[in-house]
């Protein structure tokens, strides 16, 4: 099976990263493998539920020097923003009870490393995948996008003294809510500044914006994120409804603006950055 994710950009000729600022876009898969589509007991169309849907084209339109990775797999394949423990038994024969004593708000919910359910639709699956086929999953797509993710925060944290990873997402309308959630597992994946300038840059753009409420961001920052050696992780939602059509299917009128929000964002968030020792390096 093919690499499951695009790295790119973000590299000079000589390998060195060209900004502080690392881009994840790790929902927006659209890859269903045959595998996948043989084991469901519903339509293909309630896979879409599970999608961040075209939030990798808000990502491509903002993306200039950032390393980006975005996974083609579907997350219904696989979700990259858990951790290889969070197994759900219920579709999953390799999961081990005692990996995980307590199971996860999320694998109760459904949404563990293999998603068992995909919005209201209800369970996904005919059948419970094998310890093997899981295991497959993991090897295939779930750690080489870790180990990418990974090798390119520690360049940059090398080359710049300092890094910055925006996981980008899209959720659901929350009605007279946020329109913009950020996350960064209530400070303990990056420093506040780095959220002050986010929350500045969605408020330009006249949008509300929450902190960690409803999404304080997951295993990808809980992995990756480490600000006291100078690796800050922030997760970024953006509401379906601003860039999306009426029926939250394609790509919207409303495309352009978010791109431009999360382009600023990503420039605000590199000046800052570059205010530490980076910013000498980055003159260069």
């Amino acid at each position: 099976m093919d690499a499951a994710f695009d790295s790119i950009g973000g590299t000079d000729r000589d390998g060195a990263p060209l900004s502080p600022v690392v881009l994840s876009v790790p929902h927006a898969g659209r890859d269903y493998p045959a595998a996948l589509l043989g084991a469901l007991r519903l339509p293909a169309t309630a896979l879409v539920a599970l999608e961040d849907r075209f939030v990798d084209a808000v990502a491509d339109g903002a993306q200039t020097r950032e390393t980006m990775l975005v996974q083609r797999r579907a997350r219904a394949w696989i979700d990259l923003n858990r951790g290889e423990s969070e197994r759900d038994p219920r579709v999953d024969e390799g999961a081990r009870p005692q990996a995980l004593p307590t199971a996860s708000a999320k694998v109760r919910s459904g949404l563990g490393l293999v998603p068992r359910r995909g919005g209201a639709a209800g369970d996904l699956w005919r059948r419970r995948f094998s310890a093997v086929e899981v295991a497959a999953r993991i090897a295939q797509d779930h750690r080489p996008y870790h180990d990418a993710l990974a090798a390119a925060l520690a360049a940059v944290q090398r080359r710049f003294g300092v890094a910055v990873l925006l996981d980008i997402h899209s959720m659901p309308p929350l009605g007279d809510h946020a329109r913009v959630v950020l996350g960064d597992r209530f400070g303990q994946a990056a420093a506040p500044r780095f959220i002050a300038r986010l929350e500045a840059e969605a408020a330009r753009s006249g949008l509300r914006s929450a902190l960690n409420t409803p999404y304080a961001g997951g295993h990808i920052l809980e992995r990756h994120a480490a600000p006291a050696r100078g690796i800050h992780a922030i997760q970024i939602e953006f509401d379906r409804t601003l860039y999306l059509d009426a029926a939250l299917d394609q790509p919207g009128a409303g495309l352009p603006m978010v791109v431009a929000l999360l382009r600023r964002m990503i420039a605000a968030v590199a000046d800052e950055a570059l205010g530490d020792d980076g910013r000498a390096l980055a003159a260069e």
